[in-house]
Order: structure tokens, then C-alpha cells, then sequence
């Protein structure tokens, strides 16, 4: 399994010379297995940059949405394989809580908020709003399974299965909410039990809690300590705060890696590969 993080950014995008060492584009990975098959986690503005590779294939693509927020749609229509003739691409929408809005990242492309309609697309697109609410299903040859998201608005976290291993993808996730809990702890462990790597949200410090606790994301201590309850070794923190420096996140990763030394966690970078060979 091939694992590339394309946007790691939270909110909005954060271009300039004070984010370029960890990027500014908002949430996208793209994975891979063995075989050639591949499946894409999220469409935020880093799903821009990895439509210029997969336009040179016919391949069928895979798009998992974890929820319909902007940072994590808001890529999608400037991604070129939309504009292949009958491109087959298809969507799998997370389990959101306002189901007329289900289809956003298709109508943010209509009436004045952009020039291309989406009902104008080539591609051949296919929506999916009924596999996140699945406990598990398959996609491009990968094996799925699902979580619901502590999350304003709701949203669904994937674990990835393919080659023997596992990816467990969790964004934008608050681990200890002030209200309704749609996902436990102890749940939480359960579901990413044994990835090989772990991809988790954590836009938020200790310090940014006293403000916006109920925002819908997580501490980095948080995610550390979750890693270490469910014995995972490789962690990507990743929905960087969009006014967070590439010096301030290389401090807290600095931070993270000096406390939780039995663990091999660092803040995702925009162009970083986990390889992990076929088992």
C-alpha cells in the first residue's frame, strides 16, 4: 500500500511562504495497492495537483468523502478528470447529517457560485450517498469500513484495507466532544486497531480548546494519547490550523516526538509517502 498526502491543510487553503514547508492545500490522499488500484480520500484543494497525474490513465476513480465541508469538497471543480469524456468516476459521499445538501460537492458547481454546471461535466460521475452508511463495503478492490465523525454536520472516518494492510483516515474528527458523542473512545480504538498508519485531524492545541471546544476537531496530545491507547505506531496528524506556520508546526512536532518517543507521529506534510509492502 501507497499512501500520498496531497492536502493536509484545515478550513481553507494557506498559501505563502510561511506554510510552504508543510503545504497549504486543503484535505486529500491518495492510495494505492499493489495491483493498481486506487482509491482518493477527500477533495480539497490538494485533489488538483493529483488530477494532473491520473489524466494520463483511463483508470476508474474513487472518491471517498469524509464530509461536505468546503476544505474538503472545494478542490473537486478544478480536478481535470471531471473534464474527460466518459472518465468514470465515483463518489462516495460521508453520512452527513442535512440530506438535501448530500450532493454539494456536484451543486457547488451551479446557479452563480461557478461558471461550469456540473450537469455539463463528461465524465461519467457517479454519486453515492448510501455506502458511508455502511458498517463496511468495497471500492476499487479496496475493503472498507466505516465510523460516524464527531463532527458538526456529522460525516463518516474510513479504514482502508488492501495488499494486508490498513490505513485508518480520520478527519475532521473531536475526540472528546461537549455534546452528543456519535463515536466513543473506546470505539474509536476498536476501529483503527492494528493500521499500519493513522491519519487523524488534530487542528487544534490544548490552548485553542478554552475557545473552540465543539468546533468538531482534536488536540495533537489527544490523537497521540488515542495512538498509544489502540497501539499504533505510525501517526499523520493532519487539518493543520490555517494560520499555523511552518515554524509553529515544526515545534509542536518536535514537542510530540520528544513526549511520545514510543511512537513514530509527525505533522503530515503536503507531498510525504508512507510505503508499506504487501503482507
Amino acid at each position: 500500500m501507497k499512501i500520498e498526502l496531497f492536502g493536509v491543510r484545515g478550513s481553507m487553503p494557506s498559501p505563502g511562504k510561511q506554510t510552504a514547508t508543510f503545504g497549504g492545500n486543503t484535505s486529500c490522499v491518495y492510495v494505492q495497492q499493489s495491483n493498481g488500484e486506487s482509491v482518493i480520500l477527500d477533495s480539497g484543494t490538494g485533489i488538483v495537483e493529483l488530477g494532473e497525474r491520473l489524466i494520463d490513465n483511463s483508470a476508474a476513480i474513487a472518491i471517498l468523502l469524509t464530509h461536505n465541508h468546503w476544505d474538503h469538497i472545494q478542490g473537486f471543480p478544478f480536478f481535470k478528470p471531471i473534464h474527460q469524456l466518459n472518465r468514470n468516476i465515483t463518489i462516495a459521499v460521508g453520512n452527513v447529517d442535512d440530506k438535501t445538501t448530500k450532493n454539494a460537492i456536484l451543486t457547488q458547481m451551479s446557479g452563480s457560485c461557478f461558471p461550469v454546471k456540473h450537469q455539463n461535466l463528461p465524465a461519467n460521475i457517479s454519486l453515492n450517498t448510501q455506502l458511508s452508511q455502511q458498517p463496511s463495503f468495497t471500492i476499487n478492490d479496496f475493503f472498507v469500513t466505516t465510523a460516524p465523525l464527531n463532527h458538526p454536520d456529522g460525516g463518516t472516518a474510513y479504514c482502508v484495507y488492501a495488499d494486508g494492510r490498513k490505513l485508518a483516515y480520520i478527519t475532521d474528527n473531536e475526540l472528546d466532544p461537549p455534546g452528543e458523542v456519535q463515536t466513543s473512545i473506546e470505539q474509536w480504538v476498536k476501529f483503527i486497531k492494528g493500521a499500519d498508519l493513522l491519519i487523524h485531524d488534530a487542528q487544534f492545541t490544548n490552548d485553542d480548546l478554552s475557545i473552540k471546544h465543539g468546533w468538531g476537531h482534536s488536540t495533537m496530545t489527544q490523537v497521540a494519547d488515542l495512538a498509544r491507547l489502540a497501539q499504533i505506531k505510525n501517526i499523520a496528524i493532519i487539518s493543520h490550523d490555517p494560520s499555523r506556520t511552518d515554524d509553529e508546526l515544526l515545534a509542536i512536532e518536535a514537542y510530540l516526538q520528544t513526549q511520545y518517543q514510543d511512537l513514530s507521529i509527525e505533522c503530515g506534510r503536503e507531498g510525504r509517502v508512507y510505503q508499506f509492502s504487501p503482507i
